[in-house]
């Protein structure tokens, strides 16, 4: 999510930051995390059925999952737009010069093709990496 909201905010406003998430990280190490299993790595306590644990639970599946998901979605959608704009505006230019169009036309589909393909495998990468661990989380948070 990060990365998509860097790439987002890099192409369609340079000037910006990404400093607000450092902060949400911030927001996770309130959370209960209890050794699990062989007792050699710690994960958030989902054996717990407290009202605050199964709240912390629903709260990490959807700002872990389904919100980075909705923001990657929003971003490539805009770092899409974006860059298909700019290749109209040099396509105007370029027909101002007296350029070849026909080349232009067809390198432009070709980098949009290949910028489509690169959003659509960076979100289903995406799915593929956390989805399991939503849903563990759901089912924990189901009991």
């Amino acid at each position: 999510m990060a990365i998509a909201l860097d790439r987002y905010l890099v192409i369609t406003r340079p000037l910006a930051t990404i400093a607000f998430v450092l902060l949400g990280h911030l927001l996770w190490l309130s959370g209960a995390y209890v050794p699990e299993g062989l007792l050699t790595s710690c994960s958030w306590d989902y054996m717990s059925f407290t009202p605050a644990v199964r709240a912390y639970t629903m709260l990490l599946c959807c700002f872990v999952f389904f919100l980075p998901l909705l923001i990657i979605i929003y971003c490539y959608i805009f770092i899409f737009r974006a860059i298909r704009e700019t290749g109209r505006a040099l396509q105007t230019f370029g027909a101002c010069k007296g350029s070849g169009e026909s080349l232009w036309q067809r390198q432009r589909l070709q980098s949009e093709c290949k910028m489509a393909k690169i959003m659509l495998l960076v979100i289903l990468l995406f799915v593929l990496s956390w989805a399991p661990y939503s849903a563990v989380a759901l089912v924990a948070f189901a009991g």
